[in-house]
């Protein structure tokens, strides 16, 4: 792939542009206004210049990146993309716009139209197009620089074609690790996530334990990297509301429901760390 097209540059949309551009592909990078361009612009150089600085890249190799770069708030510069990946926050009604408006944009007849959507049936973002088989879910983790799987997602319309395509970008081109998830709420990864996250919520909200203790245990108990509450400010409160959602709308399980605490802390803009304050307080 060598004309990559990403919508989005927050956490996830920078990420991907990046180890795209590592990869030698040209990257235009899609935002909606100019302030989130500069943001996306300035959270890859920083990526880059921590990566030259603890000699885990040349700086040959950043420069390069840094030239197979273009930010622009133009659609139509993604006309002759060979892929292009949706990174926009996730709610399903601005995903499916972003769909609508690829489909008119995009011309090559072979292009992938890929999502980075952490829980929405990628067939409901595939209908919203005219070539459905040509749609597929690339979900990457963050901070993508670092972790190296991608979870491909096809729906029951996606040509195998797409996906063979879709696995080989994320494989031979990213050199990421690949799994692959039946088209279902959550895929693979968060069906098994967002629920281990609800219940320390629930555990907090109830008074049982402190948030600290609740992290403590997961770590020194069970070895985990990052307690469960330090985990989600680090997805965001925002981002763990509407993977749950999307969860409990499609299984109706009661464990899947979003806990008060979770959705009150939403709406009062404590998204984690970047807000600068969720479970835990963060500096800037």
């Amino acid at each position: 792939m060598e004309r990559v097209g990403v919508v989005g540059c927050g956490l996830m949309g920078s990420g991907i542009a990046e180890v795209s551009a590592r990869a030698g592909a040209t990257v235009v990078v899609i935002e909606r206004d100019v302030d989130a361009l500069e943001r996306g612009r300035a959270r890859i150089e920083k990526s880059l210049s921590r990566a030259v600085s603890a000699g885990k890249m040349p700086e040959a190799e950043a420069d390069l990146a840094r030239a197979n770069l273009i930010f622009d708030r133009d659609f139509r510069l993604l006309t002759d993309s060979e892929i292009v990946i949706e990174a926009v926050a996730e709610d399903e009604a601005t995903k499916v716009e972003v769909f609508r408006r690829l489909d008119d944009v995009v011309q090559r007849e072979d292009a992938i139209l890929a999502t980075n959507t952490s829980s929405i049936p990628i067939i409901k973002l595939a209908m919203a197009t005219k070539r459905p088989e040509q749609v597929i879910g690339l979900h990457f983790f963050n901070p993508v620089p670092v972790l190296k799987l991608v979870e491909v997602i096809s729906s029951l319309l996606t040509s195998a074609e797409t996906t063979t395509k879709a696995r080989s970008f994320a494989t031979e081109q990213l050199n990421k690790k690949v799994i692959t998830s039946p088209d279902r709420a959550g895929f693979v990864v968060n069906a098994l996530l967002i629920p281990y996250l609800l219940s320390a919520i629930r555990m907090l909200e109830s008074g049982f334990a402190s948030a600290e203790d609740i992290d403590t245990g997961m770590i020194v108990g069970c070895a985990h990297p990052l307690g469960p509450l330090a985990l989600t400010d680090l997805i965001g409160l925002d981002t763990t509301l509407a993977v749950a959602e999307s969860l409990y709308e499609e299984f109706k399980e009661p464990h899947l429901a979003p806990p008060p605490l979770l959705s009150r802390m939403t709406q009062a803009g404590l998204l984690g760390r970047k807000s600068g304050q969720g479970f835990y307080g963060y500096r800037a």
